[in-house]
C-alpha cells in the first residue's frame, strides 16, 4: 500500500468527516465494491477527492459499525453478503423492534401516534408508484419512528445501524411485498394505539418473520445483481 502523499493532500473532504462517512456508507450498503474486495485507499481517496487521513478515519468508524471489514496487514475490504450474518441481523432487528413497539404502546403520546397514522395515509399510494429504494425509505421511517417514540435512544441508534446493514437485501425484498407492507404497518400501529402491548409485539414479530423465508432467495438475487452489474 502506498505511503501517505504530500501535504497538499491533507485537505478536508467536502461536507466534512460526516459527509465522507455518509458517502462511504452508501457505497458499502449498495455494494459498489464486490463482497470481499480489498479497498485501495489511494484510488478511493482520489475517487472521492479527499486525503487518506480522513478517509482512514471514516473507514475505521465504518468498520466498527459493521460496514467494512478490517484485517491487520491487509487493510479494509467490502463486507461479505452471507446468509448467517444477514439472518443474525434480522434476528437482532426483531428483538429491537419487539421491545420498541412494547415501549411505544406503554409510553408514546397519542398525538405522535396520530401523526404516524397520517403519514401512513399520505404514503399509502407510494407502494404502487415508487421504486423499491423510495419504498424502503418510507418503511424505515415508520419503524424508526416507532423506536423513537419508545423513548430508548440506544434501541433507535442500534436499529438504524441494523437497517442500514440489511438495506441491500431489503431493497430486493421490498419489490416482492408491496401489497402487504402497508396493511401490516397499519395493524402494528393500531395495536400500539390500542395500548395492546402483546398484540403489537405479535404483529411486529409476524411482520419480520415473513421476511426470513425470503432471505436466501434475496441473497442469491443480490449477488447476481452485484456480479452482473445491475446494482444501481
Amino acid at each position: 500500500m502506498a505511503e501517505e502523499t504530500s501535504s497538499n493532500e491533507d485537505t478536508s473532504p467536502v461536507g466534512g468527516l460526516e459527509g465522507l462517512h455518509e458517502r462511504l456508507q452508501e457505497m458499502a450498503v449498495a455494494y459498489k465494491l464486490k463482497p470481499g474486495q480489498r479497498l485501495n485507499e489511494r484510488d478511493l481517496a482520489r475517487q472521492l477527492g479527499v486525503s487518506r487521513t480522513p478517509l482512514r478515519e471514516a473507514l475505521s468508524r465504518l468498520a466498527a459499525e459493521g460496514f467494512f471489514d478490517f484485517t491487520p496487514g491487509r487493510g479494509y475490504s467490502c463486507r461479505p453478503l452471507e446468509p448467517k450474518q444477514v439472518m443474525d441481523l434480522y434476528g437482532l432487528r426483531g428483538a429491537l423492534e419487539r421491545e420498541a413497539v412494547g415501549l411505544a404502546a406503554d409510553h408514546a403520546p397519542e398525538s405522535a401516534l396520530a401523526e404516524l397514522e397520517e403519514f401512513l395515509q399520505q404514503t399509502g399510494s407510494a407502494y404502487d408508484e415508487h421504486d423499491s429504494k423510495e419504498l424502503l425509505k418510507i418503511d424505515e421511517y415508520f419503524h424508526e419512528k416507532i423506536a423513537e417514540l419508545a423513548g430508548n435512544e440506544e434501541i433507535l441508534r442500534t436499529l438504524k445501524n441494523v437497517n442500514a446493514r440489511v438495506r441491500f437485501v431489503r431493497w430486493i425484498d421490498m419489490d416482492k411485498r408491496r401489497s402487504t407492507t402497508q396493511n401490516e404497518h397499519r395493524q402494528i400501529l393500531q395495536a400500539i394505539r390500542n395500548r395492546d402491548k402483546e398484540a403489537a409485539q405479535d404483529c411486529i414479530g409476524h411482520h419480520i418473520r415473513q421476511r426470513l423465508d425470503q432471505i436466501k432467495a434475496n441473497l442469491k438475487e443480490g449477488l447476481s445483481r452485484i456480479y452482473w452489474g445491475t446494482v444501481e
